[in-house]
This record gives C-alpha cells, sequence and structure tokens, in this order.
C-alpha cells in the first residue's frame, strides 16, 4: 500500500488534496507570455492562494527540422539555434490533460518540447 505522506498533495480548489505534477517547457522568448497566460489560466501555477506561479530561464534551443517539417523557426535539413526560456511550474493532476492543451495551442512550435512528471517530495 502506498503512503499518502510520499506524495506532495495542495488543497485543490474542492477543498481535497491533490496530486502535483511538475511541467517544464520550452518557448521561443517571442511567445513565452502567451503560453504562460494559456497555461495560467488552465489552472497550472497554483499554489495556496496565488496563481500563474512559475519560474523562468534563458537558454538556446537546437534542433534540426527534419523532411515534411513546417518549422517555425529554420528550414529542414538546417540545424537551427533559437533563444529561448524554459518555464517551470507545478500542476495538479486533474488540470493536466487542460494545461497540456492549452500549452499547445499557445506554443507557436508544430512539436513544444516539454516534459511532465508526478512530483516525489514535499513542497
Amino acid at each position: 500500500m502506498e503512503s499518502v505522506m510520499c506524495r506532495p498533495r495542495s488543497i485543490g480548489q474542492d477543498g481535497f488534496m491533490a496530486e502535483l505534477h511538475a511541467l517544464v517547457v520550452y518557448v521561443p522568448t517571442s511567445h513565452t507570455r502567451k503560453v504562460l497566460d494559456a497555461i495560467g489560466d488552465a489552472g497550472a501555477g497554483r499554489l495556496g492562494n496565488y496563481s500563474h506561479c512559475s519560474f523562468v530561464t534563458p537558454g538556446t534551443g537546437r534542433f534540426t527540422p527534419q523532411e515534411g517539417a513546417r518549422p517555425f523557426l529554420g528550414q529542414p535539413g538546417t540545424p537551427e539555434a533559437a533563444a529561448e526560456e524554459r518555464i517551470e511550474c507545478v500542476v495538479e493532476e486533474h488540470v493536466l490533460a487542460a494545461v497540456v492543451a492549452a500549452l499547445r495551442a499557445a506554443h507557436p512550435y508544430e512539436e513544444p518540447a516539454f516534459m511532465t512528471w508526478r512530483v516525489d517530495g514535499w513542497r
């Protein structure tokens, strides 16, 4: 039997404990605000009486579009480097699917680079 003390939980809007997931997404700097607003409006980054909580760091995304790709930046077959930002936040499990859908709708890349995982530990 799994102990509930091993899983971080937050109090959801319904007053019950909610399983937390981490979300990390890489986005071109021109679209950071749009993606932050979309995922926050969908429920990402809720911590107690705060919403839209996140941590953003700059970096360089590198990729090579393959044949058949319709890249936002660059041309198929040519390596590309782009100024991007890494967005990190927590997401309650019951809104995770809606947050991912909002991320995909707001992100300019046809294949956004993002990952989620269940958070193990306390916050």
